[in-house]
């Protein structure tokens, strides 16, 4: 099998020829078919996640039919079409397992930072945590779903019901939330990097209903705020925006430090929280919505051997919604 491999924070990957691994009685070997590339995986790359497996095949929104199952697998079959997130591997039995919040679990492992991910032709994954893929997204469409959307649904979850929703930084999650927020009837306000115009117009090309720079005030105070942008500083700015008793959620695994700022911009209510990894439930919810609501997924196509290119696109903002590298 061939991977694209890091071996160690700050190199660039490197193309291997690699045996497969050995399948266990309770996971899939799936043939990856595409893998969308993930800020995350930038902040594996860059090293600002700490102790990742190394060397490490980075990658974690994969999508691949199964090749092989586990003596122990019932719920995935052979030529099963199947979709692998973040969240790789849970204990089931810790307090917050028990309590349906496997995301939070201490002993959690972590596909593309833990265990090998899906910048590779072949991957291994633990049956309980792969997803059939609905069938209206093809499989480059689908990759950006298993994390982008995943997590741009958690942290929708977790902004309630807000009639005014506003979303700082406009990439691979926003350009899918919008959609979703856009069929749940919420009104939506796009905040970009100051002078960013392309990006203001791609996020009115998908449903947001104003678009301005991140420094700006909205029309009116938002009911919510997400920030998918890993910039602290934009906290202070999103509590500005939010009305008394507003959320703001932070939805990245990795931000910059958060500057100093009164409190008064969080008094009045405001709610300030993050969101880590996703759950079960996420997934089974998300896909059961994407299935019925079609969302558009923006996409550049890379091939596997330009791993590099595509994450270096990425951290430069070359790209309107997400790359998907195509083994």
């Amino acid at each position: 099998m061939r991977v694209m491999e890091l071996g160690a924070p700050g190199e660039s990957l490197r193309e291997r020829e690699r045996p497969p691994p050995t399948l266990e009685s309770n996971q899939v070997r799936i043939k990856i078919s595409a893998c969308a590339v993930c800020r995350t995986d930038l902040h594996v790359v860059d090293g600002e996640l700490p102790n990742p497996k190394r060397p490490i095949v980075p990658g974690h929104e994969i999508i691949g039919r199964v090749l092989e199952v586990g003596a122990d697998v019932t719920n995935v079959a052979k030529e099963d079409r199947v979709g692998v997130p973040w969240l790789g591997w849970a204990c089931g039995v810790c307090e917050f397992c028990l309590r349906a919040e496997e995301n939070l679990c201490p002993y959690a492992k972590f596909t593309g930072y833990e265990i090998d991910g899906g910048y590779a032709t072949e991957t291994i994954a633990h049956a309980r945590f792969v997803f059939p893929v609905p069938a209206n997204y093809s499989d480059e469409a689908a990759a950006p779903l298993m994390c982008a959307g995943l997590i741009g649904w958690r942290c929708l979850t977790m902004a309630g019901n807000a009639k005014w929703l506003g979303l700082y930084g406009f990439g691979a999650a926003a350009h899918l939330i919008v959609q979703v927020a856009n069929a749940k009837h919420q009104r939506v306000f796009a905040f970009v990097s100051p002078g960013d115009e392309s990006a203001k117009a791609f996020a009115k090309e998908m449903g947001a209903e104003w678009a301005g720079d991140s420094t700006e005030m909205p029309p009116e105070l938002l009911d919510a705020a997400i920030l998918f942008a890993p910039a602290g500083a934009l906290v202070p700015l999103a509590l500005r925006a939010i009305r008394p008793g507003g959320t703001v959620v932070c939805g990245g695994i990795h931000m910059s430090d958060i500057p100093s700022f009164p409190y008064e911009a969080l008094w009045g209510e405001r709610v300030l929280r993050s969101v880590a990894n996703l759950t079960r439930k996420d997934a089974e919810e998300f896909f059961a919505f994407a299935e019925q609501h079609t969302l558009h997924t923006v996409t550049t196509r890379y091939a596997l051997s330009d791993a590099n290119r595509a994450l270096s696109d990425l951290r430069t903002g070359r790209l309107s919604g997400a790359a998907v590298l195509m083994p």
